[in-house]
C-alpha cells in the first residue's frame, strides 16, 4: 500500500524548487527508485517514461523534464519541431504496485509544454480539459462533477485468423475468435455460461472474474487512492463488467479514468487474461458504454437542482444545457464515439442510446436524469448515454461542457421529455415527436463535427480539429478498403 506524501503544487520559480526538493525528499524516504511519467495523446492512449529518482532535478516539477520527442506521437509534431516538455502534476502522485524490477516506482501524470517556451501545448488533451475548466469558470461555475460510468471486457483469450500478418494485410483473409470460459458458445467445465443479455450483477459460479474484478479495486484504493463505489458484472456475457468509482472534478476525474483502465488491463495480463474497451467486441449481446454523468456548480451549490421542477427536480439552467447537448449530439459522436467499431454499439435494442432525446429515468434516451432519490441537491445530474469506452476521456469531458454552456449561453429549448421505450416507437411517431437520429458510422459523425463545430473552438483550436479528422478518416478509409468476413457469408455464392 502506498503512503500519501504531501505533493501540492508551489507557486514561483523558488517556491517550486522547494517543492521539488520536498518532493523528491518523500520520494526517497519511500525507498522509491524509479518515477514513471504518464501523458495522453490524442487518441486517448497513456503513454509512459521511466526516470530513475536521482536523475530529476528539484525544479522538474516547475519547468518540466524535457523528454518527448512529439514527432513520434501521431498528430503531434512534424520532425522539425518535435522537441516537447513534460510538466508532472504534484496531485497526481501514485505508487505502483508492479514493474521497474521490484525496486518501486512513483506515478505522475503530466501535461504537455512546447519546447523552448514550455507553454501549454495546444493539442494536450488534458491540456483542453484544463482550458476547460477555465470557460466553465469564467461562465461563473466555480466546480463542475463528473462520473464516468467504466465498463469493459475481460476474455480469456482472442485469436485472430490465419495470422497476424493476413490480419494486417488483409491479402489472404481475416477471423478472429473470442474465449471466454463464461460465453454459451464456449466449451463448458461445469460451471455453467451466462446466455446473452443476462449478465446483470450475476454472482458466482457463473461470474468467475468478481475475484479479478477485486484485485483491480484493491490496488486502486491502495495505490492510486481512488474511491471505488462498486463492480459488478454487467449485462452482456463473456466477461463483461463494470467498476464504478466516485465522482471527481473535471481533471481529476479524467485522471481516475485513465488510471482505472490501466490497471484493468494490466491485472488482466498478469492472469493471463485479455482486457478490452472496444465498445462492441461480441456480435449480438451488450456493448461498452461510457455514460459521463455531470453537473455545475456555483458556490457550492448544485445550478442543476430545482425543488420546485414537477418533472425532475431540474432547473432552468439545467433543460438549457441539455439542449446544448442534444443540439450538437450527432457532431459530439466524432469524440464521444471515435472508433469504426463504436457504431457496432450505437445499435438498437442493447441498452446503447441511438436516438437524441432527453427523459428522467430512460435507458433509450441518450441524455438521462437519474432519479433514485427526491429531494437531494446534490445528487442531481445528468447521465449522457453516448460516449463509449474507446473514447479520449479528456476530451469527451471538455466537449460535453462546450456543447452544454453553449445551450445555456443561447437559451436552447430541449423540448418535452420523451418517457417511453423510444426503441419502439415508430418512424413516424419519432418523427412527429422531433427525434433525431445518432450518426450511423464514424465517417458520418466526422461529416457532422466539420459542419458544427464552432461550439468547441474556445478551447478545442482549429489546428488540433484538423488533425483529429484527419487521423479518424483514416481509420475509416482503412476499414471500407476491407472484405469483411461478413461479406463472405453473404455474396460468395454470388
Amino acid at each position: 500500500m502506498s503512503t500519501a506524501v504531501d505533493m501540492g503544487a508551489g507557486t514561483g520559480s523558488v517556491a517550486g524548487e522547494a517543492r521539488g526538493t520536498e518532493i523528491l525528499a518523500g520520494l526517497r524516504a519511500q525507498k522509491l527508485r524509479w518515477v514513471e511519467i504518464f501523458y495522453t495523446d490524442i487518441l486517448g492512449g497513456f503513454n509512459h517514461l521511466h526516470i530513475p529518482v536521482d536523475a530529476l532535478e528539484p525544479d522538474s516539477f516547475e519547468t518540466g523534464i524535457p523528454k518527448l520527442d512529439g514527432s513520434s506521437i501521431r498528430g503531434f509534431r512534424e520532425i522539425y519541431e518535435s522537441d516537447m516538455v513534460l510538466l508532472p502534476d504534484p496531485t497526481t502522485f501514485a505508487t505502483l504496485p508492479w514493474g521497474s524490477a521490484g525496486t518501486g516506482s512513483a506515478r505522475f501524470i503530466a501535461d504537455i509544454l512546447e519546447g523552448g517556451s514550455r507553454t501549454p501545448y495546444p493539442r494536450d488533451p488534458r491540456g483542453i480539459a484544463r482550458r476547460t475548466v477555465h470557460v466553465l469558470e469564467s461562465a461563473g461555475y466555480d466546480q463542475s462533477f463528473w462520473g464516468p460510468e467504466i465498463e469493459f471486457f475481460v476474455f480469456d483469450g482472442v485469436r485472430l485468423i490465419p495470422s497476424a500478418d493476413a490480419v494486417r494485410d488483409a491479402w489472404s483473409g481475416a477471423g478472429y475468435l473470442i474465449d471466454s470460459a463464461e460465453a454459451p458458445w464456449q466449451k463448458q467445465d461445469g460451471l455453467g455460461s451466462i446466455r446473452f443479455k443476462e449478465g446483470y450483477h450475476r454472482g458466482a459460479p457463473a461470474d468467475q472474474l468478481q475475484d479479478l474484478r477485486s484485485e483491480m479495486c484493491n490496488i486502486l484504493m491502495d495505490h492510486f487512492h481512488i474511491k471505488v463505489d462498486a463492480h459488478h458484472h454487467e449485462v452482456g456475457t463473456a466477461g463483461q463488467a463494470e467498476i464504478n468509482i466516485r465522482y471527481d472534478d473535471l481533471i481529476p476525474a479524467a485522471d481516475h479514468v485513465q488510471d482505472v483502465r490501466w490497471v484493468i488491463k494490466n491485472v488482466a495480463r498478469q492472469h493471463g487474461k485479455i482486457a478490452t474497451f472496444m465498445p462492441k467486441p461480441v456480435y449480438g449481446d451488450n456493448g461498452l458504454g461510457l455514460h459521463t454523468n455531470q453537473s455545475l456548480w456555483t458556490k457550492g451549490t448544485n445550478v442543476f437542482y430545482d425543488a420546485s421542477d414537477p418533472y425532475a427536480e431540474i432547473s432552468q439552467t439545467c433543460r438549457y444545457y441539455i439542449g446544448g447537448l442534444l443540439e450538437h449530439a450527432r457532431a459530439l459522436c466524432a469524440i464521444t464515439n471515435p472508433i469504426t467499431n463504436s457504431y457496432r454499439r450505437l445499435v438498437p435494442g442493447y441498452e446503447a442510446p441511438v436516438f437524441i432525446a432527453y427523459s428522467k429515468s430512460n435507458r433509450s434516451a441518450n441524455v438521462r436524469i437519474p432519479f433514485y432519490l427526491k429531494g437531494h441537491p446534490a445528487a442531481k445530474r445528468l447521465e449522457y448515454r453516448t460516449p463509449d469506452s474507446s473514447a479520449n476521456i479528456y476530451l469527451v469531458e471538455a466537449a460535453l461542457a462546450l456543447a452544454g454552456l453553449d445551450g445555456i449561453r443561447r437559451k436552447i429549448d430541449p423540448g418535452n421529455p420523451v418517457d417511453t421505450d423510444i426503441y419502439k416507437l415508430s418512424p413516424e411517431k419519432r418523427k412527429e415527436l422531433g427525434i433525431r437520429e445518432l450518426p450511423g458510422s464514424l465517417g458520418e459523425a466526422l461529416d457532422c463535427m466539420a459542419s458544427d463545430h464552432a461550439f468547441l473552438v474556445p478551447v478545442f483550436s482549429e489546428s488540433f480539429l484538423e488533425t483529429y479528422r484527419e487521423l479518424k478518416q483514416e481509420e475509416q478509409l482503412q476499414l471500407n478498403l476491407r472484405p469483411h468476413p461478413y461479406e463472405f457469408y453473404r455474396y460468395l455464392d454470388i
